[in-house]
């Protein structure tokens, strides 16, 4: 039983990282079948190769496997686009990038934005693509319930928290946001225009949202509002 708990708990780590067991292997200098078998839970992993691949993909080793310094192994798109959306950001905004929480989920937030006139705390994950897309959702709101326990609240009172997701505008990504029109609109129902435009002007922000950034190439922009097609993030 503990066996198997360990391997869903390696292939969890794994897929949110975005990253193939054979990146992993490498990155842990095992076999590829070795990292198979220890997600599938047919293999009794050694210590040295457990934490080889805990610390491939950024975990600490306890008794089960948590998030833990940030993972070597990233959203290679990632750090591109939050570079965009801080190039973008109003005065008003600070930006706090990877910040810990611990209780009652424990990981790393990509960027918090904090308000200095409006007592707002809003919890940014960018991704490129988004191949788990309820497990993405659901960390997302444990991690802003998790805000409490940062060095960033400390011991003061909690104030309003907000999620923003901010994604590449991908074939694909557009497609499952299509197809998870009324899941998108349930998680970020407010309006991605008045997200962007909070964003860069300092303005009350609007909600939990999406906003969309494209890249080609070496440019990478952050769009003022919704990609064409996509039903989610529209005023109403």
């Amino acid at each position: 039983m503990l066996v198997r708990s360990i391997g869903a708990d390696i292939n969890r780590i794994r897929t949110d990282a975005a990253a193939s067991q054979a990146v992993v292997a490498r990155e842990a200098g095992i076999d590829r079948s070795h990292v198979t078998r220890m997600e599938a839970g047919t293999t009794h992993p050694s210590l040295e190769s457990l934490v080889a691949v805990a610390t491939a993909m950024g975990a600490d080793v306890s008794i089960r496997l948590y998030p833990g310094r940030g993972p070597r192994i990233t959203d290679r798109h990632q750090a591109r686009m939050v570079e965009t959306i801080l190039a973008s950001l109003a005065p008003a905004w600070v930006p706090h990038l990877e910040v810990p929480v611990f209780r009652p989920a424990r990981g790393f937030i990509d960027v918090v934005f904090e308000h200095r006139v409006d007592p707002r705390l809003v919890i940014a994950e960018a991704f490129s693509t988004l191949p788990r897309l309820e497990q993405q959702i659901r960390w997302s709101a444990e991690k802003a319930a998790s805000i409490g326990s940062s060095d960033l609240v400390g011991d003061r009172p909690v104030p309003p928290v907000s999620r923003l997701l901010i994604l590449r505008s991908t074939e694909t990504t557009r497609a499952l946001v299509r197809t998870f029109r009324s899941t998108m609109n349930a998680a970020y129902p407010a309006s991605t225009r008045e997200a962007v435009d909070s964003l860069r002007t300092g303005s009350l922000w609007p909600g939990d949202s999406i906003v969309w950034v494209r890249i080609e190439g070496d440019v990478v922009q952050l769009l003022d509002g919704v990609p064409r097609g996509i039903p989610v993030g529209r005023p109403g």
